[in-house]
């Protein structure tokens, strides 16, 4: 007897399931010593403190926040451009014929990748120093290789005829893939480079957080010294910063890179290449003026600092330590933050419907969980609930409900209205005409994204490990801070592992979810996810 399956737009709503065991096994972790804390900062977020003091600091961190993160994407979006293509079998094999050397880089890439800019951070802090340099760094190392994961994957996935029809005709090979696969990559690369854009800023935020500098350092200092008015006015400052950043990239998206804008004339093209051209070059003036206000000067900023004596090696206790717990929990941990983001986005835009003030309360608060680091969630919830690892998935959570939750927004916003109006005439409500007219068609691929971001939430458990959660994250600020490198190393090679492990599941089940699918329809969100769902 087969047992009956859930219907297509059900498969969204299922992973909201694991608030039922969250529900009943937050009592026990709480505490009540905090909830006048909580109350305060809320309380705080309506009025800010505007002492010229205070907002002058907040802005002049928020200054510094950007430059790192405008410095940081552009160094990973030049070298990621450039180890794509160096990792693209299609390249390798128009140029040369064979295409290992393309998987071999892929593969060499696959490590800087794994590993997450906060700890690459952390890392260079030991060697360098604290300085700016060391947070563009963390950002452009990782985020380099993510740009050369879905370059390659898009120039191997795009046609090959134009390339074909080239190459008899007698173009060399580097002038036939640039004139045949530059155009359609362009819109996917313009696309994702906005979307890195505003990682780098949550990044640049999120590294302050650890001490390198900028916004991020003022607001943990001022949530650890529990001045939440002074917290908040930094935190509005950063909210209206990305929301500007966030209109400026869609307006730059809509001009360039949305596809139907390569249908115009050829003299339209030439216009937007000439823009882009123009864009390109303003940039460089700028991002040398930025590294010179905050302090890069590479003739000093390389020189390695010296590191105390280490201690010797002492593998039998690093084996000794308790790795099933610790991989177990940050698993779990991942788990719980991805179930909590991909079923809550489409079940709180049920709850909301007839659209009303609720849309907007959502809006505010998915916007309030992109902008709110993770560590900082963390630290919040500690005034109330116990570490471990649900207080580290519901952090976890948060954050990544609201990029899925836009994500879903803009796409429910833009898709076709056929099916869901046609519901709605029959006089089905507003809820179940969304459910089975809009979620029907938008179950593949935003599970597929939810995939995705399992893999980034994987990544991400390290940061809310470092401020007292579980798992590998805080055995390995332990280790950070005795200086063990043994034990460093070790944790090292297994968060990598971990990571690498979930990113291939992930793979797996997208390229299982993308069959039959049609694609997230184009806003400003759903446009950054196409190159993700297709790669």
């Amino acid at each position: 007897m087969r047992l009956p399956r859930p219907a297509a737009p059900l498969w969204v709503l299922l992973p909201a399931l694991v608030l039922l065991p969250l529900l009943l096994l937050l009592p026990a972790i709480s505490h009540g010593g905090g909830w006048g804390l909580v109350g305060d900062f809320a309380a705080a977020a309506l009025r800010p403190s505007l002492e010229p003091l205070v907002l002058g600091s907040a802005l002049e961190g928020l200054a510094i926040t950007v430059a790192m993160a405008l410095l940081g994407w552009a160094a990973s979006l030049g070298l990621g451009l450039l180890l794509g293509v160096a990792s693209s079998q299609l390249v390798w094999h128009t140029c040369g014929g064979v295409a290992w050397p393309a998987q071999l880089i892929r593969r060499l890439l696959a490590l800087p990748r794994s590993i997450h800019e906060l700890i690459w951070g952390l890392a260079l802090l030991q060697l360098l120093g604290l300085q700016p340099l060391v947070a563009v760094l963390a950002i452009a190392i990782p985020f380099a290789a993510l740009v050369a994961r879905v370059v390659s994957d898009q120039l191997d996935a795009l046609p090959v005829a134009a390339l074909e029809g080239l190459r008899s005709a007698g173009a060399r090979p580097a002038a036939a893939l640039l004139t045949a696969l530059g155009p359609p990559l362009l819109p996917q690369l313009l696309s994702y480079g906005g979307y890195r854009l505003e990682c780098a800023l949550r990044s640049a935020t999120l590294l302050g957080v650890f001490g390198l500098g900028g916004l991020g350092t003022e607001l943990r200092l001022t949530l650890q010294s529990l001045a939440f008015r002074e917290l908040w006015t930094g935190l509005w400052l950063l909210l209206v910063a990305m929301l500007l950043l966030e209109q400026l990239l869609g307006g730059l998206r809509r001009r360039w890179a949305m596809p139907e804008r390569l249908n115009l004339g050829r003299a339209s093209v030439g216009h937007r290449g000439r823009e882009l051209l123009l864009a390109g070059l303003a940039l460089i003036p700028l991002l040398v003026i930025l590294g010179w206000w905050i302090g890069i000067a590479p003739a000093s900023d390389w020189r390695w600092q010296p590191l105390p004596p280490l201690a010797a090696a002492d593998w039998p206790a690093v084996a000794a330590l308790p790795w099933a717990r610790l991989v177990g929990n940050t698993v779990l941990m991942t788990l719980l933050a991805a179930a909590l983001a991909v079923g809550l986005a489409p079940l709180l835009l049920l709850l909301a419907q007839p659209w009303g003030w609720t849309r907007w309360l959502l809006q505010g608060l998915w916007a309030l969980g992109r902008l709110w680091p993770p560590p900082l969630t963390a630290l919040l919830l500690l005034f109330v609930l116990q570490p471990g690892v649900l207080t580290g998935a519901l952090a976890l959570g948060f954050h990544n409900l609201g990029v899925l939750g836009r994500l879903l927004l803009e796409s429910n916003d833009h898709g076709q209205r056929g099916a869901e109006q046609a519901l709605s005439c029959a006089g089905t409500g507003p809820r179940m005409a969304l459910l089975y007219g809009r979620f029907s068609g938008l179950a593949r691929p935003y599970l597929a994204y939810g995939a995705y971001r399992t893999d980034v939430i994987l990544r991400e458990s390290v940061v809310v490990g470092l401020v007292g959660a579980t798992g590998l994250g805080s055995q390995l600020m332990e280790a950070l801070s005795a200086f063990a490198t043994d034990e460093l190393l070790a944790l090292l090679l297994a968060y990598a592992l971990l990571t690498l492990v979930g990113e291939e599941l992930s793979d797996r089940l997208r390229r299982q979810l993308r069959g039959g699918a049609r694609p997230l329809s184009p806003g400003p969100a759903a446009a950054t996810a196409l190159p993700l769902l297709q790669g």
